[in-house]
């Protein structure tokens, strides 16, 4: 059976976010393993900002996204190591998404970033500290420079 490494990244802060895609390329790299990177487009569809979406602006996002996580790929791993990524945009809420994507990729071990952490959130972020606290995978978390 062969493995894999779901690498969760936040497309809007790329800066941070290459230290955790290096890490997830690193760890699949000596596992052997298939290398997943995600990312989560906010849904707005339940909330009131939602009435002022119509579909085809979040199929747009959606496709926005895709082309900014395949390039920021293509910018930390390089093209070749890029091509054997699976790149993955899902909309909704982000622990929730990357919990059920996991589950659905049967990942053995999520990687996501932790940035700057208020006081109310010391340890962690709040998605950050939803996935590890349910996911049923191991999670490797990337602390961002101060």
């Amino acid at each position: 059976m062969s493995k894999t490494v779901l690498c969760a990244v936040d497309i809007n802060r790329p800066q941070d976010e290459t230290k955790v895609l290096q890490a997830a390329k690193r760890l699949a790299d000596m596992e052997g393993a298939q290398l997943d990177l995600i990312t989560v487009v906010p849904d707005f569809g339940a909330s009131v900002v939602g009435a002022y979406f119509k579909d085809h602006d979040v199929q747009t996002a959606k496709d926005g996204a895709a082309q900014l996580l395949s390039s920021f790929g293509e910018d930390v791993l390089g093209a070749k190591a890029n091509q054997s990524v699976r790149h993955l945009v899902a909309t909704g809420s982000v622990y929730e998404e990357v919990l059920k994507t996991a589950k659905l990729d049967n990942a053995d071990l999520i990687v996501l970033g932790a940035s700057r952490p208020d006081l109310k959130d010391f340890l962690l972020g709040p998605n950050a500290a939803r996935i590890v606290r349910h996911s049923t995978c191991s999670v490797y978390v990337v602390r961002s420079a101060p």
